[in-house]
């Protein structure tokens, strides 16, 4: 089997290092993760300058653009071999309800899915005193199981693993996204030329605690694994008769 290691931690993050280590018996793994932290970057591409990659051992690139960056180079020729799985990750801090929508983490296994290619998102619910073992150990147990049963084309696997002693892990759940809140805080400040400058930024102001969620779960000691796919259409809506039909302006 060969895997796909990337991130938006950077290549030299301990996390991706966790994945390597564990993930070695699974067959050949190839790490292509960007030269710096990508946090928050999306599905950004970089589309104005050209790409650099270095390779710093047999099989583990730097590439000096975006999580997105660094797939789709090794889909599209970086790489001697296709993939059979893409890992993103392990993240340093979660990717829980909305987080997904900004995560460069989920961007670069969504990427794998919209080639074709099954993925998955793995991030570690804190923000210090990291211990990745617990969530390596269950991204190469929930590889074997992909492995036996697969999972559907253009779909992807965003997971999630409290930070808590693996004994005190309760088992995993399937789950849906819930909803998390920040206060929405943007600082400006004054450089010494007399410029304005702004940092984007929000405190944590804690989440809906609806069962059924990725932050519930994980909230009461679960790995949450939520199944995501990359069609964003709403067909409740689409397949709605009263939706209004709006003629062409004339």
């Amino acid at each position: 089997m060969i895997v796909l290691l990337s991130n938006d931690d950077g290549i030299q993050s301990e996390g991706l290092t966790a994945l390597e280590m564990n993930l070695g018996h699974i067959g050949e793994i190839y790490t292509v993760a960007p030269d710096r932290a990508q946090s928050s970057m999306s599905h950004a591409l970089t589309l104005h300058r050209p790409l650099r990659v270095q390779e710093l051992a047999p099989r583990r690139l730097a590439v000096d653009g975006t999580p997105v960056d660094c797939v789709k180079l090794s889909l599209t020729g970086l790489l001697p071999v296709r993939p059979h799985l893409i890992i993103s990750g392990i993240n340093k801090g979660p990717n829980l309800g909305d987080d997904i929508i900004y995560s460069g983490t989920v961007s670069a296994a969504i990427e794998g899915a919209l080639l074709g290619i099954p993925a998955i998102a793995v991030s570690l619910v804190t923000f210090k005193n990291f211990d990745f073992r617990a969530a390596a150990e269950f991204t190469a147990t929930l590889v074997d199981r992909i492995v036996e049963r697969g999972i559907p084309p253009k779909t992807l696997l965003n997971v999630n693993v409290p930070a808590i002693p693996k004994q005190d892990i309760k088992g995993w759940q399937i789950t849906r996204m819930g909803k998390r809140h920040y206060s929405e805080t943007i600082v400006e400040r004054i450089d010494p030329r007399g410029g304005k400058y702004y940092w984007i930024g929000g405190d944590d102001l804690g989440f809906a605690n609806d069962d059924g969620t990725d932050c519930h779960a994980v909230n009461e000691g679960y790995v949450s694994v939520t199944p995501l796919q990359v069609d964003l259409t709403d067909y409740q809506l689409l397949q709605n008769s009263s939706l209004p039909k709006f003629p062409w302006p004339r």
